[in-house]
């Protein structure tokens, strides 16, 4: 593909689900300044350049996942530091939420190191999720694959969204996970979007994977119509006890571009830079968002400050000017300052909050 017919994919800026590999890697093959142009141009024509998402993930259950994904700390087959533990009371994860709330995030995310969420389990989950949502924040969850009737009961209950990442390109797929298919998260996704709600789907690259497959994987996802409405782009964090461990680091300007390319095929969507931030310095993370990325998790260190002006990512966003989303809720001034005052005097339930790294 010529640079001068994938400029004119890139300027028209319509929503596409017929992307090719090839395609693609002509995106990452542009000299970085002109693909970061065509990226800002995108991004600027679909959402406030200025403006980033801000969600907050907590670990609802924590380890002793069956799976084998090679990158995970929360994998039963592997020794790592992560001690397990059991679901959560629902109680203790409202309260998080209004901590999360206070401090500005829009979203909560809860996730479960789950195969798949067992019959016994969906009651108190769908207690979350409706206790979260009365809140007046978005909902979202992890919780592995499910049946189509169990989104449908996640769907009722309130959930906004559903996180359900492809982690990498098919090609690649089978030496990161073997206890699960490519087409296992697939089908999980058509049981999301059969049930109504909004799909958060996205990748890790750094995996050991090669350039192709980081294009293929960006081609799955913005393939998928409709193409998901949360993107995250992780990039691996090395835990010690996986077998990726010593996996070698991707080059920082290859993210970039992943957050780029990634921006340029899916407009419309939120492209999340997500796990690996906390290793980023400054520098790295704005040109991430001039690539286009609009959401992020605020780290564990920002629930638990005193004064939220000295965390990193407030200020940083001070720094660049840049404001965070807000949505239009029903919560009441009282209700308001209920929150704001639990957040303040709870802050020893920061151990309930969890790196969105692991």
């Amino acid at each position: 593909m010529s640079q001068s017919s994938t400029s004119q994919a890139v300027d028209n800026a319509s929503v596409r689900h017929n992307w090719t590999t090839k395609e693609v890697q002509a995106l990452f093959d542009l000299p970085f300044n002109d693909l970061m142009f065509k990226a800002q141009t995108v991004h600027r024509q679909h959402f406030n350049a200025n403006e980033v998402q801000v969600s907050t993930l907590l670990s609802i259950k924590t380890g002793a996942c069956p799976e084998d994904c090679k990158y995970c700390s929360q994998s039963a087959r592997y020794k790592t530091d992560i001690e397990k533990e059991r679901l959560m009371e629902v109680e203790k994860v409202l309260e998080a939420a209004k901590q999360a709330k206070a401090q500005g995030s829009t979203r909560f995310c809860m996730g479960a190191a789950w195969r798949n969420p067992k019959e016994r389990d969906m009651p108190y989950v769908l207690e979350m999720v409706k206790g979260v949502k009365s809140l007046g924040l978005e909902t979202c969850m992890t919780l592995g694959m499910l049946s189509p009737d169990q989104a449908g009961q996640l769907q009722e209950a309130g959930l906004d969204y559903y996180n359900h990442n492809l982690d990498t390109s098919p090609e690649h797929y089978n030496q990161i996970i073997t206890t699960r298919t490519y087409q296992d998260r697939l089908d999980t996704l058509d049981a999301v979007r059969g049930a109504g709600m909004k799909v958060c789907s996205g990748g890790i690259v750094g995996l050991g994977e090669q350039a192709n497959d980081r294009a293929s994987l960006l081609v799955q996802l913005a393939n998928l119509s409709p193409q998901p409405e949360s993107v995250p782009i992780n990039m691996l964090v090395k835990i010690d006890g996986t077998p990726l461990s010593d996996v070698e680091d991707l080059d920082s300007f290859d993210f970039i571009r992943c957050i780029a390319v990634a921006r340029i095929m899916m407009p419309k969507s939120h492209v999340r830079l997500s796990a690996g931030r906390e290793a980023m310095n400054e520098e790295m993370q704005s040109l991430c968002f001039l690539a286009g990325a609009n959401s992020i998790f605020y780290g564990c260190k920002l629930l638990t400050a005193a004064n939220p002006e000295t965390n990193q990512d407030i200020m940083l966003f001070k720094k660049l000017g840049i404001n965070t989303e807000t949505i239009d809720n029903n919560i009441d001034e009282a209700q308001e300052s209920i929150a704001l005052k639990t957040a303040m005097v709870n802050n020893q339930n920061a151990d309930l909050f969890y790196d969105a790294a692991n």
